[in-house]
Formats: C-alpha cells, structure tokens, sequence
C-alpha cells in the first residue's frame, strides 16, 4: 500500500475539553428561563455532568456539543418557533443523558435539581 493511500485512510480529531472553571453558565441560565422547566431539568444534569470532574473527557465533548445545540436559535426546530421551538433541543439533551447515563451520579442530579429549583421557586 502506498503513503497516498494511507493517509486517505487515516483520520485524526481532535477536541478541546472545556474546564469548569472557563464555562460560562449564563448564557445556557438565560435560555433555560426562557425554555421552562421541562427544558431546564435535562440541560442542568448535562451541564453538571460535564463540569464534573469525574466525568471523563469523550463523554463531555458530547455533553457540550448538546448543551451548544440548545443556545443555537437557528436549530432543527427554531427556539422562537411556538410549542415545537425547543423539542428538538428536549431530544438532543435527553439522548446524551441515556447515553451516558452510567456517569450521573446523585451528586450531579442533586446540583442540577438545587440549580434547577433556584432557576423555577415557584413551581
């Protein structure tokens, strides 16, 4: 085999995990009020999966990458869109959660349930 055809083949990524302390939550806060609550609950327990320490690096690109989908306003379903604007964003978030599922520990769904109950007192 030749070296064209090798490096056809070969492909590298390459991806920057983002630390805790570089992550800006207010812009995902802000959304979430926007969104409600059925909204707030998952992406709280995806962002607190991926700050978490013990949350390995593959596993928080993923979480990331959906938590980016939700503060795009131009997505599958655009968030301006009534009823429809964040189920796109419901599903995104919900299936990163089931596939890492194995990785939520009740002191991530206890920080998110404690953020999610400041973001929503009253219900």
């Amino acid at each position: 085999m030749n070296k064209t055809n090798t490096k056809k083949k070969e492909k590298i990524y390459e991806a920057e995990v983002l630390e805790s302390s570089s992550f800006d939550e207010n812009i995902i806060i802000k959304i979430l009020i926007k969104a409600g609550r059925s909204i707030a609950k998952p992406a709280l327990e995806v962002l607190e999966m991926a700050i978490d320490p013990s949350t390995p690096a593959q596993v928080r690109v993923s979480l990331m990458a959906a938590l980016a989908y939700l503060i795009m306003p131009f997505d599958l379903f655009p968030d301006f869109m009534p009823v429809v604007g964040f189920s796109d964003d419901f599903v995104a978030l919900t299936a990163v959660l089931s596939i890492w599922s194995k990785y939520m520990t009740p002191s991530i769904r206890t920080r998110a349930e404690r953020k999610l109950n400041k973001l929503f007192p009253f219900i």
